[in-house]
């Protein structure tokens, strides 16, 4: 029986929904997401509630913490199963992308994303993408996802000694990979990863520690109350960066750079900050939005509950739709069409997995 809405599965299930419709650019609902307001965008949102949902997987309905060698099978479980959920959907993207090639005669197509190594140098860029070295674009969340799950048991373990040394590790490694640019490598094409996993584990640990303080100290719900005009002060500051597109040159910015930048693959300090005003800004929202509109907190939190099937087909959706727009040459129609499309299809998607759930199986299917 899927559980109660709450506020992790009402802001993921929002963070889904926004990483789909800023993964077809140029769409005209693009300019009402989150990311056009501020230095942060719903990627942020996505990883610190990943860790905000091991704190709670991690324990037990009396709240009691599992044993460890539990909780390290769950997480490289779930490593796992996030890295299928990739191999897949980077395959039927290719084939998508193929696909529209051969039909509209254009091998332009074969180019985008990242794609024409695969074509033109299937024997390595094979090993390359199946080992998430060689990445398309806009399919890159899931391999961060991967890693930081891969890493999750450091922090996750060190913190059941102490805390402060979870966070204090995490923030080495996060300081190190920004002053000493630091990154996975690209195979066989040369590069890195879109998304820094020793810079963007930062955010999953304080998602995880968030969770866990909550629980437990008093002093961490009174200060972030207290804090929240200050979340409220970051939220304007980033606003009006964005709305003026006040960005650092990083050719003029000073050494260690990437601390003044605002380079999303690295999570430099300013996107860092403006989601934490962000998470000070919001907190409580979800219980005000659902009591006033409970069908929609209802439908984001379903979102939200089965996040890896949505996120997978939303990545699917959002390439076809990228595929409809450039073949009709978009438009305020298609755009209605397109993302509609895709909001009905993930939304049947959550409905899906949840009745497939419910559904007894046949001893002859088991």
């Amino acid at each position: 029986m899927a559980r109660d809405p709450n506020a992790i599965d009402f802001w993921r299930g929002l963070a889904l929904i926004t990483i789909f419709i800023n993964h077809i650019p140029g769409n005209v609902f693009e300019s009402f997401t989150y990311s056009q307001y501020g230095t942060s965008d719903a990627a942020e949102l996505f990883v610190f509630l990943a860790g905000w949902s091991i704190g709670i997987a991690i324990r037990g309905r009396s709240g009691a913490l599992e044993p460890a060698g539990r909780t390290l099978l769950r997480l490289l479980s779930r490593m796992v199963e996030v890295y299928r959920a990739q191999i897949v959907i980077t395959a039927l993207a290719l084939a998508m992308l193929a696909a529209a090639a051969l039909l509209l005669d254009n091998p332009l197509l074969l180019e985008w994303h990242n794609a024409g190594p695969v074509f033109t140098d299937p024997v390595q860029t094979t090993l390359g993408w199946v080992t998430l070295l060689h990445q398309l674009g806009f399919f890159n969340i899931l391999p961060l996802y991967v890693v930081l799950l891969g890493l999750a048991p450091l922090f996750v373990l060190a913190a059941r000694l102490s805390r402060p040394l979870a966070l204090a590790a995490s923030l080495a490694l996060y300081l190190a990979a920004l002053v000493w640019e630091i990154n996975l490598p690209s195979w066989p094409g040369e590069g890195h990863w879109f998304f820094n996993p020793l810079c963007w584990q930062l955010l999953l640990v304080l998602g995880f520690l968030a969770h866990e303080w909550r629980r437990e100290s008093e002093s961490f719900q009174v200060w972030r109350r207290r804090l929240r005009p200050l979340g409220i002060a970051v939220v304007v500051i980033g606003a009006v960066l964005a709305w003026f597109h006040i960005r650092p040159d990083p050719l003029l910015v000073p050494e260690p750079r990437l601390l003044f930048t605002f380079d999303k693959s690295y999570q430099p300090p300013a996107r860092l900050i403006h989601f934490i005003g962000v998470l000070l800004t919001f907190q409580g929202a979800f219980e005000w939005i659902y009591a006033r509109l409970p069908w929609l907190g209802r439908q984001l939190a379903a979102l939200g509950r089965n996040s890896l099937a949505v996120f997978s087909v939303g990545s699917i959706c959002s390439l076809a739709a990228q595929l409809v727009r450039f073949w009709t040459g978009g438009g305020f129609a298609v755009d209605v069409l397109v993302v509609g499309s895709g909001l009905f299809v993930l939304a049947f998607t959550a409905w899906f997995v949840e009745w497939r759930s419910r559904s007894p199986r046949s001893p002859a299917s088991a």
